[in-house]
């Protein structure tokens, strides 16, 4: 065997990360399930495909199968530098011996022994003010959750699970395999209960025996305010059903906060720009803001200049880790008008002579005129 059929069994590439290995086995055992799938082949295949998982769900095997097949993913290499691991000092043993320590002799986990399901992710959008102001939420996803006939034991109401007849509850058996060099032992996983210690004898007419069935679940989320993109909130439970009995696993809210048509936002900070005309700057004003909050007055002193931007203490977010409120910064841009009327041009010339500037505008060819005169109509 070399070392990229686990992976082809998988379907995943050999630089696949160790979710997305986890994401296809699970994808894959429930397609081949033998209580699911009654097509012929369709039993090995899920045997082979547990075979697969058993080393690439693990990162030492995977990296003892990457390296030397499937020989090292059962622990035949590795150990001290140098050599081989395993060996009595006093001598090597028989063949037999040091396949084992080779193939076996390791402790492997009670397949019964309850286990929490897998986490969720779940990305919400929130408006620019919900982000700001917090808001509860409800969410809708799908999940695998316990199944509601059988209570998750996957047995048809009324019986039970029994204890493996082939493997006594283990969840492995040990195989033999007669070598040049002698016999070779090694732990597969059981073929009658899948690696669970279980046999069903009658399974669940709702979930065909695998204890879970796939449900629209919802869930309030309380938002608190002042979240920004990228953060999360961990929902305890909300994820998928556990294994033998184990919890719930939990679900992740990702934040993802829409843009403003008219704020910027950075932590607490809300930043606003804001055009005024020439006049505005040059004799100041008050004008009025919109904010988060609602409009405020803002006083613009004479002779502000584009660019300038002016500070509203305490109408920013909430401080999400933090006390009070953040501000918001207003920059003023000076907007000059397209279009005068003859008395404001005559008011210009007269404040520029006032101030000793010499203004030659352009004149206007009779193209020019035309021009205007039809943007007129």
């Amino acid at each position: 065997m070399n070392n990229t059929e686990f992976y082809e069994r998988l379907g995943v590439s050999k630089d696949a990360s160790q979710d997305e290995i986890k994401k296809a086995y699970r994808k894959m055992s429930k397609k081949y399930h033998p209580d699911i799938n009654k097509e012929a082949g369709a039993e090995q295949k899920y045997k082979d495909i547990q075979e697969a998982y058993e080393t690439l769900g693990d990162p030492q095997k995977r990296a003892n199968y990457d390296q030397y097949g499937s020989a090292g993913a059962q622990g035949g290499f590795g150990g001290d530098a140098g050599g081989f691991g395993g060996f009595d000092s006093s001598g090597f043993g028989g063949f037999e011996d040091i396949f084992s320590s080779f193939f076996g002799g390791g402790t492997s986990r009670n397949p019964s022994a309850p286990r929490q399901g897998d986490d969720l992710q779940y990305r919400l959008n929130l408006q620019f003010e919900e982000a700001v102001f917090g808001i509860e939420k409800e969410v809708s996803y799908n999940r695998e959750s316990s199944c509601a006939t059988c209570a998750g034991t996957g047995a048809k109401p009324g019986t039970s699970p029994v204890t493996c007849s082939k493997c006594h509850g283990s969840g492995v058996i040990n195989v033999d395999t007669q070598t040049p060099l002698g016999m070779m032992r090694r732990q597969v996983t059981c073929d009658v209960c899948h690696g669970t210690g279980k046999e069903i004898k009658e399974p669940c007419a709702t979930c065909h025996g695998t204890g879970h069935q796939t449900q629209t679940h919802k869930v309030s989320v309380k938002i608190p305010a002042g979240v920004e993109t990228g953060q999360q909130i961990r929902l305890q439970g909300q994820g998928e059903a556990g294994f033998n009995g184990g919890p719930y696993g939990d679900l992740f809210v990702i934040i993802n906060v829409l843009p403003s048509s008219q704020f910027e936002r950075n932590g607490s900070t809300i930043y606003y720009q804001m055009d005024i005309s020439f006049v505005q700057a040059a004799l100041g004003d008050t004008v009025e803001v919109p904010t988060v909050h609602g409009n405020v007055e803002m006083s613009i002193p004479a002779g502000t200049q584009t660019g300038k931007t002016f500070r509203l203490k305490g109408k920013g977010a909430p401080k999400l880790r933090g006390n009070g409120q953040g501000d918001q910064h207003v920059t003023v841009n000076i907007v000059t008008p397209n279009k005068l009327n003859d008395a404001q041009k005559e008011a210009l010339r007269a404040f520029a002579a006032a101030g000793g500037d010499k203004v030659h505008p352009k004149k206007k060819g009779f193209f020019d005129k035309m021009k205007d005169a039809f943007e007129e109509i």
